[in-house]
Formats: C-alpha cells, sequence, structure tokens
C-alpha cells in the first residue's frame, strides 16, 4: 500500500508544531496517514515558502494531504496542483490578503475545506467565503477568531471527516 502524507504549514507569527498542528497530526496518524510539518520561521516570502513545502514533498513517495494555517493556507493553495495534492484542509487562510501575490487562475484541482471564525480581525472570513464560492470547496464558519484555539475539538472533527472523505468513492452522477 501506497504511503500517505499529511503535510502541515504554519502561519506567519507560528511554528511547525503549534497547538492546531499537534492536535491535527494525531488525527491525521489515526486515520494511517505519516505527518511531516514545514518550518518556515525565518522565511519572509511566500515564494520561499512555497519553494520549501515543495522541496519538502519531493521527498515523499505517496500521497499528499496539505494542511494550511493562515499564510500557510496561502502556501498550501499555492503549490497543491504543483504538488498533485489529493486533498486541501485551510484553517483561516490568507487568501486575497493585499500584499501577497494574486492567486493564479485555477490554481487548485482537489477537494478542499476551509475552517474560518467569524471573529477573525486578521483575515475577513468573506477571503474565505469568496474561495469556497470559487472553488466549489466546503466551508465552515466558526464562532471563533483568527487563531480557532476555542474551536479545536471540532476542528478536529472537521479534519478527521475530511480524511475519510477522501477514500469515499465520488457521489457525482449517483441518484
Amino acid at each position: 500500500m501506497a504511503k500517505r502524507y499529511v503535510v502541515f504549514s504554519h502561519g506567519k507569527d507560528s511554528g511547525p508544531w503549534g497547538r492546531k498542528i499537534t492536535a491535527l497530526a494525531d488525527v491525521a496518524r489515526s486515520e494511517g496517514y505519516e505527518v511531516e510539518s514545514v518550518d518556515y520561521r525565518g522565511m519572509e516570502t511566500v515564494k520561499a515558502r512555497s519553494d520549501r513545502l515543495i522541496e519538502v514533498c519531493k521527498t515523499l513517495s505517496g500521497d499528499l494531504v496539505l494542511v494550511g494555517s493562515s499564510l500557510g493556507g496561502y502556501v498550501a493553495v499555492t503549490a497543491s496542483s504543483l504538488l498533485h495534492a489529493r486533498g486541501v484542509y485551510l484553517m483561516a487562510p490568507a487568501l486575497y490578503v493585499e500584499g501577497l501575490p494574486p492567486l493564479r487562475e485555477r490554481v487548485l484541482d482537489c477537494p478542499a475545506a476551509i475552517v474560518h471564525g467569524w471573529r477573525d480581525d486578521v483575515v475577513p472570513f468573506e477571503h474565505s467565503v469568496r474561495f469556497a464560492r470559487e472553488y466549489n470547496s466546503s466551508l465552515h464558519l466558526l464562532e471563533s477568531d483568527h487563531q480557532l484555539h476555542d474551536q479545536l475539538r471540532f476542528i478536529k472533527y472537521l479534519f478527521e471527516y475530511f480524511l475519510i472523505g477522501l477514500d469515499l468513492p465520488s457521489e457525482r452522477g449517483a441518484a
């Protein structure tokens, strides 16, 4: 059986094994995935972060699920099609944020799920609504802020559901 990996990308001001990543890594392992978390500390540009994610993933032989939080969400989305990801799970992703390069058209070609807080004062939740609409992604708006720590139990549940869903046969065309 081919190996399966969940690769985490942290946000601008956090680290590779923060609270959310550590919690979701346990979920990934319980679903049979190996986990990696890319260390972007000291990298100021999204290009450097994307290059680092691609470099790490090229060493992994198997299916990839990318998980990104905040700026790590932007990085995961921009690299997903280049890495032929099976899925992308995003938490308060920094999409359509002023100062970041615009997303290229059809940047995403795999299933995606987004979790965002209604009270996010760093990245407006409306950005995730826009992305979900454009890419037919599932979107979960939670009573939380940018960090989402107070909803971690529910976020773990959603992540488990997302991973399980990637293994289910498509329901498209089903009656």
